[in-house]
């Protein structure tokens, strides 16, 4: 039996020996406030005298993130641990419940977010890391912006999130309690300025999820959430944990009171009244130091009244102006001066190019150092404009790895900037027109490129919660990310309808070599409009030429004749790109020309459908039949193009692409336009 002196040394130096035990053994801390607390504060977050910890204030675009400073053991042999938490958080809206976007319990195998974005991502993710399942990321949401790209319930929620932001479960916030049997349910305003308290368990064992809310110390019965969900692939061995909060348009400021974690257990309780806890500004006016400050201040705004009315005029001649119908799109929505300065003033040093409807600038972003493509569009008409945003935004919910992303706009007077990824590698068409010593795309980058755009048009088709024509579907609008992935761009032209609804008439719009025949005939975009183009895309991609060629041979000017040609005769393969050298898989080049003129078909029943393109790429389908009567037929368009033609299609794709009515000769002496020359000549 040990001796008492034993005993009491063993006792003294368990405290020493535990420190070397596994931190799943009973790992836990607390926060009361964060006065000289070891904790890791990066972005915006700060600590404020009081020991409120502040992630963010009401500057827009914030990031602010607080982390325990030491990973935590949440799996042991694959098993993963159960955990608690309690918090106690504060948010105050800029504009009483107009403020965004809220904060995130997050549990992270990183405190490092490279690429993150504010605003509706809460500083976690951006338009190509959400979704990944490589992220590693839970994290529980406290919601004050409804953002309908991830599926949000309403402005006001909880919700429970796995490497995305479209939550597994959500709540609207409220305090759950039960009496007399019945649960009530009384709603929380997460921005109301209040302090909330928050209780997040997980039990292990039953994969049981509870998420509690309370405006007191005490814990309610009834959890706000309670769900099953299995966390072990979710989770690595070692990760952090900590808070992510962001602001977007419309900002609040998001503070911590108090924090308190334990791993195998329940953590310490957390009690209001030993919190730091913002002031209550309705009981500042009741103070003598109000009143005495009301009559100084009250004497110091006369003197100054002129002076700050000049500068108030001043300041909203130039500021940007946010109505109410474009709230919706809030979180889409950038500043002048951010864009600005991302681009350096637009300089010209920074000018990327010219898009269709204006000049684009590489920028980088001045809060989170991500790269963009600003491209800068000039519209004078105030209706028009709207409209157009309003268009934009509904395509900027659009995710899909083969579709540029839009992550935002600014509006400036006449001015609307919008905001992509930036694509590293630039357009594809100057890999395959114009490319520089020894970078001619090989065969196997090419075939993984229209396999991408194809996905991404699948997508834009049927998969998307709206039909999307691009109408616009052509090398220079596909862009390579640094990866060399192919991804459509530039939706200026786009138009979205209904699924099963017909496309509306509107003017012919696109680029000639692309433009599909009927278009001209019914001014009607469809996707089978898009099929046509996207098959021009395919034989310019396999061939190495543009759609028209002016300066080659006559039999060889016309890009899709010349293939039908060499397939009539049995030499399809022959008029692939002859840079390749034969360095490519005969059978697929075969397969992509024989679907280039699948989809280059003058009758659009003729042509197959994305998801059949997709199938046949990907070897799930066979090849369309190909006949060979389109060589001679009379729609064909090989006969009609002259010089007179191939002068003024230079002409117009010198200058982009162009929006003409539909049909022919202007009358009055005044020169066909291209589309109208090919329309006559064509007998549409």
């Amino acid at each position: 039996m040990a001796s008492p002196t034993l005993k009491l040394l063993c006792f003294l130096l368990l405290p020493f020996l535990s420190l070397n035990l596994p931190s799943s053994y009973s790992q836990n801390f607390i926060y009361n406030g964060f006065h000289n607390s070891n904790i890791t504060l990066t972005g915006s977050s700060q600590i404020k005298r009081s020991g409120i910890l502040q992630l963010t204030n009401v500057t827009s675009r914030l990031i602010g993130r607080a982390f325990y400073p030491e990973p935590l053991r949440f799996k042991n042999l694959n098993s993963v641990s159960s955990f608690s938490t309690s918090f106690v958080f504060t948010i105050v809206p800029i504009i009483p419940t107009k403020g965004g976007h809220g904060l995130a319990f997050i549990i992270s195998p990183s405190t490092s977010f490279i690429g993150a974005l504010p605003s509706q991502y809460f500083g976690l993710f951006n338009a190509q890391t959400i979704g990944n399942l490589s992220n590693h990321v839970f994290a529980v949401e406290f919601d004050t912006v409804q953002d309908y790209e991830f599926g949000d319930i309403n402005d006001n929620h909880v919700g429970v999130d796995i490497d995305n932001l479209n939550s597994t479960v959500a709540e609207p916030a409220s305090v759950k309690l039960a009496r007399n049997g019945t649960i009530t349910a009384t709603n929380v305003s997460l921005q109301g300025g209040k302090p909330i308290q928050a209780w997040i368990e997980y039990n292990s064992p039953s994969n049981l999820l509870n998420v509690t809310l309370s405006l007191t110390s005490d814990k309610p019965e009834i959890p706000l959430i309670s769900t099953t969900i299995d966390l072990s692939s979710a989770f690595e061995d070692y990760m952090y944990v900590g808070f992510s909060s962001s602001t977007g348009l419309l900002s609040s400021s998001h503070y911590l009171s108090g924090w308190a974690f334990r791993m195998n257990g329940q953590p310490q309780p957390l009690f209001l009244s030993h919190l730091p806890l913002l002031r209550d500004t309705k009981n500042i006016a009741r103070s003598k130091g109000f009143i005495i400050g009301v009559s100084i201040s009250a004497t110091l705004l006369v003197c100054a009244a002129i002076a700050a009315s000049l500068y108030i005029a001043w300041k909203l001649k130039r500021a940007d102006v946010i109505e109410e119908w474009e709230l919706t799109y809030g979180p889409h929505r950038f500043s002048y001066k951010e864009l600005r300065m991302a681009t350096r003033s637009f300089s010209s040093k920074e000018l990327l190019g010219f898009g269709g409807f204006g000049k684009v600038y590489r920028g980088v972003l001045p809060g989170s150092k991500t790269m963009v493509a600003v491209k800068r569009v000039s519209h004078e008409s105030k209706q028009g404009l709207r409209e157009f945003v309003a268009e934009i935004a509904s395509i900027g919910r659009m995710r899909h790895r083969n579709v540029v992303q839009l992550q935002g706009w600014c509006r400036r007077r006449g001015d609307l900037l919008l905001v992509y990824d930036y694509m590293r590698n630039g357009s594809l068409d100057k890999y395959i027109f114009e490319p520089e010593e020894g970078s001619v795309l090989k065969w196997a980058q090419r075939y993984k490129i229209i396999r991408g755009v194809a996905a991404g048009l699948l997508y834009l088709h049927e998969e998307w919660e709206q039909v999307v024509v691009h109408r616009d579907v052509k090398a220079s609008n596909v862009l390579l990310d640094a990866d060399m992935n192919g991804r459509l761009g530039d939706f200026g032209l786009a138009r979205l309808y209904e699924h099963g609804a017909n496309a509306h008439t509107t003017h012919v719009v696109g680029t000639l070599g692309y433009l599909a025949p009927e278009l001209t005939r019914t001014g009607r975009s469809t996707t089978k409009t898009d099929v046509y183009a996207y098959g021009a895309l395919l034989l310019e991609v396999a061939c190495g030429r543009r759609p028209i060629e002016a300066k080659a041979p006559p039999d060889e000017m016309v890009l899709v004749e010349w293939v039908w040609e060499c397939h009539a005769k049995g030499q399809i393969v022959m008029a692939g790109d002859w840079r390749l050298r034969g360095m490519y898989d005969r059978g697929e080049m075969e397969a992509v020309l024989r679907l280039g003129l699948a989809c280059s078909s003058s009758a659009p029943e003729g042509r197959p459908s994305m998801r059949q393109v997709v199938q046949v790429l990907d070897g799930d389908a066979p090849l369309p039949e190909l006949g060979l009567g389109e060589v001679n037929n009379d729609n064909a368009s090989s006969r009609l193009y002259d010089e007179d033609y191939v002068h003024s299609y230079t002409l117009s794709t010198d200058q982009g692409s162009f929006e003409s009515r539909a049909g022919g000769s202007t009358g009055g002496g005044v020169p066909l336009s291209p589309l109208a020359l090919l329309s006559e000549r064509a007998g549409l």
